[in-house]
């Protein structure tokens, strides 16, 4: 079985990287439509230079949108304590580089300990 090429609303990759940016935002959904419309931050700016000129980097612009040109780039984004490296797939444009380096841990809980319930009060200690 062939494995199938990715398309981003019937376009590939190599289509979406021959489009302008302009042309590109109009495929995305509207909140990422109306922030490449306005225009992208100075951090934004140097980070895509940085980015034409290496294929990995850091940054913490976790707001930036995944534009087709960083498929197959390493880059690794702040995530509060630390930077994760994420490696950018196709399947990754549009969204947003935040969503793919989660800056939150995961709660872990223990049991509880001696007189946290009613049904430990009946164990002794010796």
């Amino acid at each position: 079985m062939a494995k199938k090429e990715f398309m981003f609303h019937g376009r590939t990759v190599e289509e979406l990287k021959e489009m302008s940016i302009t042309e590109f935002a109009e495929l995305l959904p509207s909140s990422q439509r109306r922030k490449i419309k306005r225009g992208f931050t100075q951090q934004e700016k140097i980070f895509l230079k940085k980015l034409e000129k290496r294929s990995k980097i850091k940054t913490h612009c976790r707001e930036m949108i995944v534009l087709p040109n960083m498929v197959g780039k390493t880059i690794s984004v702040h995530k509060g304590n630390g930077f994760e490296d994420i490696i950018i797939q196709p399947e990754m444009v549009g969204h947003i580089l935040g969503e793919f380096a989660l800056s939150r841990k995961m709660a872990k809980h223990s049991s509880i300990g001696v007189g946290g319930s009613k049904s430990s009060k009946a164990v002794s200690v010796r």
